[in-house]
């Protein structure tokens, strides 16, 4: 409790505003099964039903619970917005160091091998692979993971090379140590600090790739509760007035807009500069 006290302590106002939004969200994921009012895809009234009526935050274009859906949205949206964010760090961050610790023609290889992938935008890339390989947990992960690890990559290699100059790196490689030595004992301790602003930053673009293929159809599969799936499921009530849809679109806003806040703080103190409050 004292660390997270002292925690606290340090954030400034912006950033207590974030990690309380953020708090909030991986609170109601943790315990969405406990906090949820009803089964994730249980049908408990009528079509949109109305906010603030005999059930808190209405009904779906089904008739389930939105509050429900909302909570264990939290829960499947940032669960694969992780997974896929540590599949996209591990494999950039190491591919990166070898290429940097090597460098010759394995940096070439795979530098450019990283230009042809990160060269295509990537919503199209996920909605290609995604339409010919099927939409499974699994494979959402896997396509994510890879297509976010080009950029990790180049960040990780940029890091690493400014890293694997230093002394240190060269007395190491003197004593005849390793490559798997020279990433994880000298070049991955002095490049955490890049690299979890870094993460902080994909796990944002990741989770909004993540709500955007849900709105298309090719994120989370049904009866699943996404919050993008649930903006694609309620769109139709616009047209009648009903605000349902509204609802998941802010909660994707408000995390978005968290981490953010977050990332600002760790990056402005990882610098060094004066805060301001």
């Amino acid at each position: 409790m004292k660390y997270l006290i002292a925690f606290w302590k340090d954030l400034n106002l912006s950033a207590r505003i974030g990690f309380s939004i953020v708090t909030f969200f991986a609170f109601c994921a943790v315990f969405a099964p406990w906090l949820a009012p009803y089964g994730e895809s249980e049908i408990v009234g009528d079509v949109w039903d109305p906010i603030g009526g005999e059930f808190l935050l209405g009904t779906d274009q089904i008739g389930r619970d939105l509050l429900t859906r909302l909570i264990f949205g939290a829960r499947n949206t940032m669960a694969l917005a992780i997974v896929s964010t540590m599949v996209s760090f591990g494999a950039g961050a190491i591919l990166g160091f070898v290429a940097a610790t090597r460098g010759g023609l394995t940096d070439h290889v795979l530098s450019r091998m990283v230009d042809v992938v990160i060269s295509i935008p990537t919503l199209i890339a996920s909605l290609i692979v995604l339409s010919a390989v099927g939409t499974t947990t699994t494979t959402l992960i896997l396509v994510i993971g890879i297509i976010y690890a080009m950029p990790v990559f180049r960040i990780a290699r940029a890091v690493a090379m400014d890293i694997e100059v230093m002394d240190y790196v060269e007395a190491a490689r003197l004593r005849g140590e390793g490559l798997w030595w020279l990433m994880t004992r000298e070049i991955l301790p002095n490049a955490l600090t890049p690299l979890a602003a870094e993460f902080g930053l994909r796990f944002c673009f990741v989770f909004l790739l993540i709500a955007s293929l849900s709105f298309l159809g090719l994120g989370l599969q049904p009866p699943l509760a996404d919050w993008g799936g649930m903006v694609r499921g309620n769109a139709g009530g616009i047209a009648w007035g009903f605000m349902h849809p509204l609802l998941p679109a802010a909660c994707i806003a408000a995390l978005t807009i968290g981490i953010n806040l977050l990332i600002d703080r760790w990056v402005h103190k990882a610098s060094g500069l004066r805060d301001d409050q």
